[in-house]
């Protein structure tokens, strides 16, 4: 059986890491309490996630970057007419994809701002306050649901794909490799990988407020104590 190259292998872990967070962030949300430190965590994790993917998108190998999955209109229509034939995201699909990365930055970015009115404040929250970091939540509370849709909605195409059009498109995001005859992935390479790599990791410093000042020391308690009055 002929086959070809389509999925590097960063792109493979971004992916699959990306499943993994979300997952792990709707656990950590509902659960609350003592586990929002981790849903913090791994909002970060998510941001730097999203940062590398963003950099491999324009630096990455061939089916990896933007310019090769992000058509417009005209390409859209032929592939609902069944006259786009090609590898890698259709035009369609990147359409999804746009959204999932977009919306999971929304949530990212706000999360950075975010209070719980408890215990939990995110990284950022000395910068903007407790007003504005009630909005931001208030943002990341409407996102949410948004997320949730979109994963489905990704889910069911993936299934409708695999049932009616007989295509996987699971197996090829695990192994790399696509059945059929096609032009195998070009690029990236390693001096990419360590670019995008350190740009992510920038990011994720700079988002987990560690450059901020310490906070100042809470007031000493009143003393009850001293002389009476008379």
């Amino acid at each position: 059986m002929q086959r070809f190259r389509v999925w590097d292998l960063p792109t493979r872990i971004f992916h699959w890491a990306l499943v993994l967070c979300v997952i792990a962030s709707f656990v950590t949300v509902n659960v609350g309490g003592n586990a929002m430190p981790w849903h913090g965590r791994i909002g970060l994790t998510v941001l730097g996630l999203l940062v590398f993917r963003m950099v491999w998108g324009f630096i990455g190998p061939t089916y990896a970057r933007f310019a090769h999955f992000v058509k417009g209109p005209a390409a859209i229509k032929a592939y609902l007419r069944g006259q786009w034939h090609g590898a890698g995201h259709n035009p369609l699909g990147a359409l999804s994809v746009l959204a999932l990365l977009g919306t999971l930055a929304l949530l990212a970015a706000t999360g950075l701002f975010a209070n719980d009115d408890i215990a939990f404040q995110g990284p950022l929250y000395p910068l903007v306050g407790k007003e504005v970091s009630d909005r931001l939540v208030g943002i990341h509370r409407l996102i949410e649901p948004l997320i949730m849709l979109l994963v489905f909605a990704h889910v069911a195409a993936i299934v409708f794909y695999t049932r009616v059009k007989k295509q996987d498109l699971v197996k090829p995001m695990i192994t790399g490799w696509q059945a059929g005859s096609g032009e195998p992935a070009k690029g990236g390479g390693a001096t990419a990988f360590c670019v995008a790599l350190a740009i992510a990791v920038l990011a994720v410093y700079g988002a987990g407020g560690a450059w901020l000042p310490p906070a100042p020391p809470a007031p000493p308690a009143a003393s009850g104590g001293g002389a009476p009055a008379f």
